[in-house]
């Protein structure tokens, strides 16, 4: 939990001391503290051997309900950077930075994206914060980081910048290879129930329709109308693609999967990287993973295929 008191942090700070750099690293580098685990990918690759990162909500963890420790505030004021995303997906965030005394940049690395709108678990309209689900708004990010880090230590800018470059060819590579995938199914069959709502960007993008038993929130509960609604759905158009995200509550899909006769795909990761062994250790992998495992669920007559 995160201490409320300013004075708190920097009495911790004085007695276990400062957060430094690991043993044998340089003593110029850049030290950056990340909010969530697919940021701190793309923060890894444009820094590369420049940056000392630290991450707070890592693989496997949900960003949206994160909550931040004294370690984490001490990290935090050691810190040349901050990097989150903004646009509410860390709502925690602004506690942190208010806390601990951060002063230094805070980047916000959704900053310029084209976003949209999408509805909350009470129905309201809101700033869909998950742009990172569309790989070309990820070229946006990684321009973003390289100017900040540049801002921050000159004397690499140029590196940071190629970086960056060279990253969103990348990208562009992916997402050429994304619609390869989709191109060869029609579009009514590019639909999919997913457990929550974080691959609209992905969906707008690529023409997939997604649904969800619940909005931004994946501690949210669908209520009994909305799981009805979802089951005739899944029924009424024979949608081929359901799937659980890997930090979402598996029981929803089960349900909806035994109602329908649809078998889940493999866990999508949407949120979060898994972990260093698993199948989305970073975002390129991510994206591949989830747009592979989603385009032969829509192929395949029986339903979702492992």
């Amino acid at each position: 939990m995160l201490l409320n008191r300013r004075t708190s942090i920097l009495s911790s700070l004085l007695l276990f001391g400062k957060f430094g750099q690991a043993h044998g690293e340089p003593a110029d580098l850049v030290a950056v503290t990340v909010s969530f685990s697919i940021l701190g990918d793309l923060v890894k690759v444009v820094g590369g051997k420049r940056v000392r990162m630290r991450l707070l909500a890592g693989p496997n963890q949900d960003a949206h309900t994160f909550e931040p420790r004294v370690v984490d505030a001490k990290a935090l004021l050691s810190s040349r950077l901050l990097v989150s995303n903004g646009l509410d997906f860390e709502p925690w965030v602004g506690r942190l930075v208010q806390s601990s005394g951060f002063k230094a940049r805070h980047l916000l690395a959704a900053t310029g994206i084209k976003t949209r709108t999408m509805a909350d678990e009470d129905g309201k309209q809101t700033t869909d914060p998950h742009a990172w689900q569309n790989p070309l708004n990820v070229t946006r990010y990684v321009r973003n980081i390289a100017d900040a880090l540049s801002e921050i230590d000159p004397a690499a800018r140029a590196d940071y910048q190629a970086r960056a470059q060279a990253y969103s060819v990348e990208l562009t590579a992916l997402d050429a290879w994304a619609k390869g995938q989709f191109a060869t199914i029609a579009p009514a069959q590019r639909k999919a129930i997913i457990s929550h709502d974080a691959l609209a960007y992905l969906g707008e993008h690529y023409g997939i329709q997604f649904s969800a038993p619940v909005g931004i929130s994946t501690e949210a509960q669908p209520n009994a109308r909305q799981m009805r609604k979802l089951i005739r759905q899944v029924k009424r158009e024979n949608i081929r693609a359901v799937f659980i995200e890997n930090m979402s509550n598996q029981q929803l899909i089960r349900q909806l999967a035994q109602e329908t006769g649809v078998e889940p795909g493999p866990p999508l990761f949407t949120d979060a990287l898994s972990e260093p062994d698993g199948p989305a250790p970073d975002y390129l992998s991510m994206m591949r993973h989830n747009i592979g495992a989603l385009a032969s669920a829509m192929r395949h007559k029986g339903g979702a295929i492992n």
